[in-house]
């Protein structure tokens, strides 16, 4: 008798300290369907959302995150790729996404963009020569496959006359829109693999004409045209390099000083910013 006592409450003891753990200890995210992401400097959920063409609601749940604005460099994300956590990706039939070529696009940048194959891309639309393509040309892409990532949606330019500003990662290009016209269109200089720029959509916050920028390994007097679209990073002139069109920078983008002036003068306060690979 006193042996089962002793069991019973061992039992009801055990059921007790199960009910009071935290819900991520509780149940770890099913490993079917999903990929492990490991959070990098500057990512932020929505963005990791963005480049898996899931939601954020999706990743939350899989994770168990309460806040949705704190997540940590290093922390390791289950991102569900199974049909109920993609419906935002429902009902785009194979071979049926279609792109619209602007100025300064290659073939091999779009195919970079979308993860498919400059050949696949040829042979959809029809491409004798891959060097030739003009600007307003539909191309159809062919999502059949299965890229090494899901990019973030291209950008649609706004209608009205209405300013924005896109930056290519994969080309290392900054376009400045003003409805279908574009009114800057420059080389540029993003973050390094290890500080990458965040990729999503935000605006321009704070414009400030000059400052002295410093933090780990560097402290940059006088630059110039600064203008912060989220966190720390910012558009800004650049007088320490001249690499533009490749990774330079901690995070912010890298302009020449002429440009960084155009854009600074052009741009108002709350123009959106568009930063996709």
């Amino acid at each position: 008798m006193l042996a089962r006592r002793f069991w019973i409450a061992l039992v009801l003891v055990w059921i007790l300290m199960w009910g009071t753990l935290p819900a991520g200890m509780q149940a770890a995210p099913s490993q079917a369907g999903g990929k492990v992401h490991v959070v990098r400097r500057g990512q932020t959920l929505s963005g990791i959302a963005v480049r898996y063409g899931i939601s954020v609601s999706a990743i939350a749940r899989a994770n168990h995150i309460k806040n949705r604005n704190r997540i940590y460099v290093g922390m390791r994300l289950w991102i569900p790729t199974t049909s109920s956590n993609t419906a935002s990706n429902a009902g785009a039939a194979p071979g049926t996404g279609a792109y619209v070529v602007r100025r300064g696009d290659t073939l091999s940048g779009i195919a970079r963009r979308f993860g498919a194959s400059v050949n696949s891309l040829r042979r959809a639309n029809g491409i004798r020569n891959v060097n030739r393509i003009r600007v307003g040309q539909k191309l159809v892409i062919p999502t059949g496959g299965s890229p090494s990532f899901t990019p973030a949606p291209a950008p649609v330019p706004a209608s009205g006359g209405k300013k924005w500003i896109e930056i290519d990662l994969s080309r290392q290009r900054l376009i400045a829109h003003e409805g279908e016209r574009i009114i800057l269109n420059t080389a540029v200089s993003t973050g390094l693999r290890r500080t990458p720029t965040p990729v999503g959509r935000y605006r321009v916050r704070v414009k400030i004409r000059r400052q002295t920028m410093t933090g780990p390994g560097y402290n940059l007097p006088n630059v110039q045209w600064v203008m912060y679209f989220v966190g720390a990073y910012a558009l800004h002139g650049t007088y320490w390099h001249n690499n533009f069109g490749h990774p330079m920078s901690h995070g912010c983008v890298n302009l020449r000083n002429s440009a960084a002036r155009t854009l600074y003068q052009w741009a108002a306060r709350g123009t959106q910013v568009v930063v996709h690979r």
